[in-house]
């Protein structure tokens, strides 16, 4: 199946409440295939298409509030209009699941697939110091599963979780293995895990989520708390993937469709006798910092490969902190390269 029917699947069998969406391509099918299988008559889920990306958000932040498992998906000018509404979600600790299948911008731009709203995304998008947990799936497998791990993440954290994919993944089809489906947390459940969820007064004290605090002793207390959340991710959660990096010279650095470019691009070169690895991170936030610093003395040079004009470049830069050149390739408006492209451009770099 598609990417994007693997991310409606993975919702429906990972127990998730609710989604919220508005079409827009290359992101439409994931609404269409919940629409499609019609979940709320088995496992209660709610579909709903709201009547804007906007409404979509802010009806994701209400049902986060009950400590429901709530989600959205949408690609970039809709990712746009959330950012507001993530900011509140970070800011008022909640979790849940968004989803953004890129396509090539900036404004309107194509339908084709991009990965220009790496800095949007990672660096936080709406206002303020916040983060989101970011994952970034190469596969129609990583799209089904990180549905059912990125809601464990928002909730062991009580953050937002991205799943940052890009149109190639989210269009192409491949063979899809399903989990046994999850039963939708009860209410016991939720309380137990939520103590702070909105589910009605019941004889407790009431609960308050809110993101404003107007004393600002009160508000820098919440960003701390809120820093410090996201160093403990930074310890705790970073994930990656490495090709053929235990004798490399050379290190190609892509996520997405280009990790899996790069690593034929790699295969290629080894023809060649030319000793390159790969780094695929698959959390973009918190980012495999420490690996790429501890690989840095065994390598001549790291390449990034990506589809913009060089976001992701800038935090491969700030690890190699000057140690050893570090190069980007890039293609943009929906252009995706070949690995025989990649590795002309690698070659003439390490030249």
């Amino acid at each position: 199946m598609k990417g994007n029917e693997a991310l409606a699947y993975g919702a429906i069998d990972c127990g998730a409440d609710g989604y919220f969406g508005y079409p827009i391509t290359p992101q439409s099918e994931v609404m269409e295939t919940l629409m499609k299988e019609m979940p709320w008559e088995t496992t209660g889920m709610v579909v709903l298409q709201a009547e804007s990306e906007t409404a979509s958000i802010n009806m994701v932040y209400g049902g986060a509030c009950t400590g429901k498992k709530c989600m959205t998906s949408t690609s970039s000018p809709g990712i746009s209009l959330m950012c507001e509404g993530l900011s509140y979600i970070a800011g008022a600790e909640l979790p849940c699941v968004v989803i953004n299948v890129v396509r090539g911008g900036p404004g309107l731009g194509t339908i084709q697939p991009g990965q220009g709203d790496y800095f949007q995304m990672v660096k936080g998008g709406g206002h303020g110091d916040y983060h989101a947990i970011v994952l970034s799936p190469a596969s129609v497998q990583d799209m089904y599963d990180f549905v059912g791990e990125g809601f464990e993440l928002a909730f062991k954290y009580s953050s937002p979780c991205i799943i940052l994919a890009d149109g190639v993944i989210g269009q192409m089809m491949e063979k899809l293995e399903r989990h046994e489906q999850k039963s939708r947390w009860t209410d016991e459940e939720i309380l137990k895990m939520s103590p702070w969820a909105l589910t009605g007064k019941k004889n407790r004290p009431r609960n308050v989520i809110t993101s404003l605090a107007l004393e600002p002793s009160v508000m820098e207390a919440t960003n701390l708390r809120l820093q410090a959340k996201y160093r403990k991710m930074e310890k705790d959660d970073v994930k990656f993937e490495e090709y053929k990096v235990e004798d490399a010279e050379y290190m190609i650095i892509a996520y997405g469709c280009m990790s899996r470019i790069g690593e034929t691009a790699v295969d290629l070169a080894r023809e060649q006798g030319i000793k390159v690895g790969l780094l695929r991170p698959i959390t973009l936030y918190p980012y495999p910092t420490a690996e790429i610093d501890r690989l840095v003395p065994q390598m001549k040079s790291m390449m990034s490969i990506e589809l913009s004009s060089g976001q992701m470049v800038e935090d491969v830069r700030l690890a190699v902190n000057g140690r050893i050149p570090v190069g980007f390739y890039g293609r943009m408006g929906g252009s995706v390269p070949s690995p025989e492209e990649i590795l002309d451009a690698f070659v003439k770099f390490i030249k």
